[in-house]
């Protein structure tokens, strides 16, 4: 029974990642992270690496998803193509080096880190507009730049990066609709190998759980990634209907609470 509650749990974790994908256009990371980490402090992990195991498995779980979204984009030509591969060019390099940098931070500093981003994220969902167009089409030197910063504080959080790519592009005088779907293309390879180096940095750490690969947790991967992927295509057709202005600010109520929860339950305690 315990082990359905947990499937369950998950699950409905996913649901609401791939509902919130398809309503927002906004990564499941920000959400599956710090429920990731509640979820595994209740099952009795080892508390040094709640963090770090949230993190690997949100990743995992974005391989999936960005499959299917990337697909999508690509059929409605949204994707910049040569723009996607320079970025991933850096991406590989920065999302690479994630997990041995997560691995060295620690659990409550990389806690605290993707807490504050949570908060940049919330006032930026909240109160900011859309990024305004400034400058020409990015060149490759700037693209490998851009990814290898995109690609490693991304995969450091657990993210797919569309908050820092859609951003970037549009600066650069990309069509939103196109930043999007290039943003979606490069997810894949943050994912992929943010994964892979979060399953590095933990392959000799003990204490793990089983049916886990270094920090990546495969029940609560295929759970929630199952979930997510039959869930945004709902996000997307309630999109249409709903006060997307309105859900904007509600759900960066919700990130500015969870990035507080992040922050309050791993600063240092004072003296």
């Amino acid at each position: 029974m315990q082990i359905i509650s947990l499937f369950a749990s998950y699950a409905g974790l996913g649901l609401f990642a791939g509902l919130l994908a398809g309503l927002l256009g906004v990564g499941g990371g920000l959400v599956i992270v710090p429920f990731l980490v509640a979820l595994y402090s209740l099952q009795g992990f080892a508390p040094s690496a709640l963090m770090q195991l949230a993190v690997g498995s949100s990743l995992a779980t974005i391989v999936f998803t960005s499959l299917s979204s990337m697909r999508a984009h690509h059929r409605r030509g949204a994707v910049d193509w040569p723009v996607m591969l320079q970025l991933s060019i850096g991406i590989l390099a920065g999302a690479g080096v994630s997990g041995s940098l997560a691995h060295w931070m620690g659990g409550a500093a990389l806690a605290v880190v993707f807490g504050v981003f949570e908060l940049a994220v919330a006032l930026q969902l909240g109160f900011a507009g859309s990024a305004a167009a400034h400058r020409q089409a990015p060149g490759r030197v700037r693209n490998l730049v851009a990814g290898a910063l995109i690609g490693a504080l991304s995969a450091l959080l657990g993210i797919g990066g569309g908050t820092l790519t859609v951003p970037y592009l549009v600066w650069h005088n990309i069509d939103v609709r196109r930043a999007i779907g290039t943003s979606a293309a490069c997810g894949l390879p943050i994912a992929a190998v943010g994964t892979l180096g979060f399953v590095w940095a933990g392959r000799q750490v003990e204490g793990l759980p089983g049916a886990s690969s270094g920090y990546v947790y495969w029940p609560a991967v295929l759970a929630i990634s199952a979930a997510s992927v039959a869930a945004a295509p709902l996000g997307a057709r309630l999109a249409h209907r709903l006060d997307r202005l309105l859900l904007r600010r509600i759900f960066a109520s919700f990130l500015f609470l969870l990035g507080l929860w992040m922050i309050g339950h791993n600063l240092p305690a004072r003296p």
